[in-house]
C-alpha cells in the first residue's frame, strides 16, 4: 500500500467509487482530505455526460465535500473535444442531457436535427422511442454514429440502472452502424487526464469500480490500477476477466490507512 500512498496523480471515477445516486460513499472526505494534505495531483474522471464540472462540484457540495471545478473531467467534455478535432464546426444530433449539450456547444458544435454530421448518444433521463426512430433515421442517412461512453449500467441507489451503451444499443442494431465510444477505457480520455494532472503515466493511479472501464483503462495507459468493491463489481466477479488490478480495496477511505 505504501507503494501506491507515494504516487503523485489519482485519477478516479465518480459514480460507484465517490457516491451513488446522491449519497457519499464512505471514506471519501477523508480520502479527499489525503489528497489534500499530501498535496497529491487529482482528477475526478467520469464516464457520466449528464452533468458538467460545475454541476458535479455543486452535486459534491451538497453532500458536504468541497471540489474545485478543474478537478473534474466528464465523457462530455472527451466527446466534444473528439468531435471538434475531427470536425471543427460541425453538427450535430444529440441524444443526452444538458452536460453533454452545453460541452458540444461549447466547443462550436451546433445542433441539428435535419441533416447533420454525427449523432451523439449520452446518458439522459429523456430517452424516448421517439429519439430512437429519428436517430436510425439520420445515421442510415449517413450521419456518423458516436457516443460518449460504453458503460452498459451504472450504479445508484438501490441498484443499478441502463448506462450509455445500452442506449446506444438499438440503434446500432437498426442501422448495422458501430458506435464510436469516447469515454472510458478508451486511451483518448486517459491521455487527457493526465495531462491535466501534469504526471506521467508510471507516477499515476487509476481508481475505479468497473474491470471494464476504469481498470482496463489503467493497465493500458500504463497506470496503477487499483478496483473498489463500492460499486458495480463484486470479488467474485473479479476472475471473469483475463486481467487483475493492482489493488482491491472495500472502497477508498482504504488508501490513507
Amino acid at each position: 500500500m505504501e507503494h501506491l500512498r507515494a504516487k503523485k496523480g489519482f485519477i478516479c471515477d465518480m459514480d460507484g467509487v465517490i457516491y451513488h445516486g446522491n449519497q457519499l460513499l464512505p471514506g471519501v472526505k477523508e480520502f479527499v482530505d489525503w489528497l489534500h494534505r499530501e498535496d497529491k495531483e487529482f482528477l475526478f474522471l467520469t464516464n457520466s455526460s449528464e452533468r458538467s464540472p460545475k454541476e458535479l462540484r455543486q452535486k459534491l457540495a451538497r453532500m458536504g465535500l468541497e471540489v474545485d471545478e478543474d478537478h473534474f473531467y466528464t465523457s462530455a467534455l472527451a466527446t466534444a473535444r473528439f468531435i471538434h478535432s475531427q470536425s471543427p464546426g460541425c453538427s450535430a444530433y444529440v441524444i443526452g442531457a444538458a452536460g453533454l449539450v452545453g460541452a458540444l456547444y461549447e466547443a462550436g458544435i451546433t445542433i441539428d436535427d435535419v441533416d447533420p454530421d454525427y449523432v451523439i448518444v449520452g446518458e439522459t433521463n429523456n430517452y424516448r422511442y421517439e429519439n430512437i426512430v429519428h436517430a436510425v433515421k439520420l445515421v442510415r442517412q449517413g450521419a456518423r454514429l458516436v457516443a460518449t461512453n460504453s458503460d452498459i449500467t451504472g450504479p445508484v441507489e438501490g441498484g443499478i440502472v441502463p448506462a450509455c451503451r445500452a442506449l446506444v444499443a438499438p440503434i446500432e442494431l437498426a442501422t448495422g452502424k458501430q458506435a464510436y465510444f469516447v469515454g472510458k477505457p478508451n486511451p483518448l480520455m486517459m491521455r487527457t487526464g493526465l495531462k491535466m494532472l501534469g504526471v506521467h503515466s508510471a507516477e499515476a493511479v487509476m481508481i475505479g469500480d468497473r474491470m471494464d472501464t476504469d481498470v482496463i483503462a489503467g493497465i493500458e495507459t500504463g497506470l496503477e490500477t487499483v478496483l473498489v468493491l463500492s460499486g458495480v463489481t463484486a470479488r467474485e466477479d473479479i476472475d471473469q476477466f483475463a486481467y487483475r488490478p493492482g489493488y482491491i480495496l472495500d472502497g477508498v477511505g482504504d488508501i490513507p490507512g
